[in-house]
């Protein structure tokens, strides 16, 4: 008997030392942690709308936290590359100390976290959000010793990634003069309705992560800017002009569905007031989150087509910024304007920065070449990205289907020409074709024995 109460006293104890009493449930921690990623994504997304980032902007907010949760995973997954010595300048990440037991899934969403409460400006909701998580998952039952052990390794590969995020160029580029306009009547200027100095005419300064530099993939030139009646750039225009005007119903839909413009602005009286949505790179990572779902992807697997979706977006963003100040080229609201129908308006609000090439053709193909490397070609998905901005359903048969599509919906809106979507998607294929050969997450089989 004696025995006995000693062997209860000491197991009490032990459980007190090792988990403070509490409960620790792995299959319920797994269920838990299943869809974490996404749903953190979503809440990222819904952070970045609500600070209204530009789309440029957006991309970066979006990338480094996906790095970070990245970083983690790794450790569990051992068959998986650190992309540290493989993205530009990213040293070593601190590693887990082997002697504590950490849940990883924790960890990564804490570094995610992490990282992203500096990048936005809404810090509040981002740790309000941390705080429900790291109680919701203490009620799904984990050791008090795991928890405090994967936090702390979460927060340390969050800033990790902070600090390297300072050095990307990013705040230096906030002391950069604005776009000074030029008089050449084929460069860009400001459109209605708000007439918008250029967004984020630095960009092309801002540190790549894979690519060499920003003018890596420098798109052919644009068409000559001409004003005569029948030259190939009054023609160019003409085809926006007459496509906007016979625009069909299947036409409008899309020209909506892909127009991701962060903040569009609307005038009733005097009063001018701004309607929120998702960012072209926004849409895509919900594409890659709709397909990890589709798939009952891992947590790992789900990380890795974030990340590299996010890395590609993000170095595409910079290729195309750097040709658009380059070129300036002026869009064809104004030129309508100026030289067929000053009466005319686009379709979509016109972006408050030069025509060439187009963003969404740029960055659609990057994305196209990243998720189609992995997830597979001719893949088949439903796009619900757009439906809680009150747009339906819309079906792919690839991700280069829906690329293209993206592409040929800016002509739809009004605010392209034709070379800037197809030449974009050029420049954006190579840019994704570029870093999806670059970087390897899988480690050989030679490697891993």
């Amino acid at each position: 008997m004696k025995n006995l109460l000693v062997f209860i006293l000491f197991t009490v104890i032990a459980g007190l030392i090792n988990g403070c009493g509490s409960s620790h449930d792995p299959q319920k921690l797994n269920e838990f942690s299943a869809n974490q990623l996404n749903e953190w994504h979503d809440k990222l997304t819904e952070v970045i709308i609500s600070d209204i980032f530009t789309p440029p902007v957006a991309s970066r907010i979006y990338v480094y936290p996906h790095i970070a949760a990245y970083e983690v995973l790794r450790n569990q997954y051992t068959e998986y590359r650190t992309l540290a010595g493989q993205l530009n300048n990213f040293t070593e990440v601190p590693t887990p100390d082997t002697d504590v037991d950490i849940y990883y899934p924790l960890a990564s969403i804490i570094a995610f976290s992490t990282a992203s409460k500096v990048l936005v400006f809404n810090v509040d909701m981002i740790e309000e959000y941390e705080q429900q998580y790291l109680e919701q998952i203490q009620q799904v039952g984990i050791n008090k010793r795991i928890f405090e052990n994967s936090v702390n390794y979460g927060r340390e590969v969050g800033n990790h990634l902070i600090e390297y995020a300072k050095d990307d160029g990013y705040i230096a580029r906030q002391s950069m003069p604005r776009y000074i306009l030029e008089e050449d009547p084929g460069k860009w200027v400001p459109t209605p309705p708000d007439y918008m100095p250029g967004i984020e005419p630095h960009w092309e300064t801002m540190r790549t992560l894979v690519l060499d530099s920003a003018k890596q993939f420098v798109p052919l030139p644009p068409t000559p800017f001409d004003s005569t009646p029948g030259s190939l750039f009054y023609q160019e225009c003409m085809e926006v002009y007459e496509t906007v005007n016979k625009l069909d119903e299947e036409q409008l839909e899309i020209a909506k569905f892909w127009d991701c413009n962060p903040n569009i602005s609307f005038t009733k009286g005097h009063v001018m007031f701004y309607h929120q949505q998702i960012s072209p790179g926004g849409h895509w990572l919900s594409i890659a989150s709709i397909v990890s779902r589709m798939e009952d992807m891992d947590f790992m697997r789900k990380s890795e087509v974030f990340t590299m979706t996010s890395i590609a977006l993000y170095d595409a963003f910079i290729s195309c910024w750097d040709e658009k100040y380059r070129s300036s080229l002026i869009r064809p609201e104004t030129y309508i304007d100026r030289y067929i129908d000053p009466d005319w308006k686009p379709i979509l609000q016109t972006p408050a920065f030069p025509e060439y090439t187009s963003g969404h053709s740029v960055i659609s193909s990057a994305a196209a070449v990243a998720l189609t490397k992995l997830v597979g070609d001719n893949y088949a998905f439903a796009d619900s990205s757009e439906v809680d901005y009150g747009l339906p359903v819309r079906n792919y048969n690839s991700f280069f289907h829906a690329s293209n599509e993206a592409a040929i919906s800016r002509l739809y809106g009004g605010i392209h020409y034709r070379p800037a979507c197809e030449n974009g998607l050029a420049q954006g294929k190579s840019v994704g074709n570029f870093i999806m050969k670059k970087i390897e997450t899988k480690k050989s089989m030679q490697a891993m024995k």
